[in-house]
């Protein structure tokens, strides 16, 4: 069987069935079709996840035993509904559609599933989903959004609390489909609110004690950064990084089980494990 695109969809049942499923890694892309402003495209969360997540699979070669699924496109955007071409999931309903995706794979004696994310208003909810499908249905279930991975050496963002619609963002965009992005509408904005979380000892909009925010609360335009000297050539050196990281991943993932313990659990400090008076161990 040659697949070089490497497409879950492309396989015929009989293919299928016929994998290695010990060694098959089935990878979902996930993103969302919400507002990122007035120059990028309302696809950029899924095109940017289903773009890494092909290039990396791609990158491990024909005998990786790792596949892409069609990407879910729609996302939960609650933060951007009321913007203009925003089409948002509602967390049970995000949550019932990746359930269903993991009972289906199972089904097929799929035991690994990967979500590559886009959307940074996502992470949570797929981080709970990832644990109730390995509960219900048994797959090792990884869930990452390659931006954690960070820049590349030589890449800095002139904001770096630029999260919707900044400069990365929008070089990565322009990088992978150049004809959607409209850079001489491009407009900084939020900044008035990373200056104001700056000053903040622990409150962010993301990390340790996040704020519950909208678009709204902190943007007219809804970007979130400083977009206006994004470019294409950062956008490669940022697609060549992540994808090289998802392919290193996504192979740990591919080799990983979880470890069982060969030995017997050590005696505490305060010395050996009582023994109850049948004779039986606690």
């Amino acid at each position: 069987m040659t697949n070089d695109r490497r497409l879950w969809a492309d396989l015929t049942t009989e293919d299928v069935a016929d994998l290695a499923k010990d060694r098959t890694v089935v990878v979902q892309p996930i993103g969302a079709v919400e507002q990122h402003g007035p120059h990028l495209p309302l696809i950029t969360d899924a095109l940017t996840a289903e773009t890494i997540a092909r290039t990396a699979v791609r990158r491990l070669g024909p005998d990786s035993g790792t596949w892409v699924l069609p990407t879910l496109h729609y996302g939960k955007s609650t933060e951007h509904l009321g913007r203009p071409g925003t089409i948002a999931m509602s967390a049970n309903t995000l949550l019932s559609v990746c359930l269903d995706l993991g009972e289906s794979l199972a089904a097929c004696g799929v035991r690994k599933l990967v979500f590559v994310n886009g959307h940074g208003g996502q992470p949570s909810l797929l981080d709970v989903v990832s644990r109730d499908i390995r509960h219900r249905f048994g797959l090792e279930v990884f869930s990452l959004m390659p931006s954690r991975f960070g820049l590349p050496d030589g890449v800095e963002d002139p904001d770096p609390f630029g999260i919707h619609g900044g400069f990365v963002e929008t070089s990565l965009v322009m990088a992978i489909a150049p004809e959607l992005v409209r850079l001489d509408r491009a407009v900084a904005d939020g900044l008035a609110a990373g200056a104001f979380y700056r000053a903040q000892r622990h409150l962010t909009l993301e990390g340790v004690v996040p704020t519950a925010w909208l678009i709204d609360d902190v943007s007219a335009s809804g970007v979130v950064g400083d977009p206006t000297g994004a470019d294409a050539r950062t956008g490669e050196l940022l697609l060549d990084h992540w994808s090289g990281l998802l392919a290193e991943a996504l192979t740990e993932v591919r080799d990983f089980a979880f470890p069982r313990l060969a030995e017997p659990l050590p005696a505490p400090l305060g010395g050996p494990l009582p023994v109850p008076h049948d004779g039986s161990t606690v």
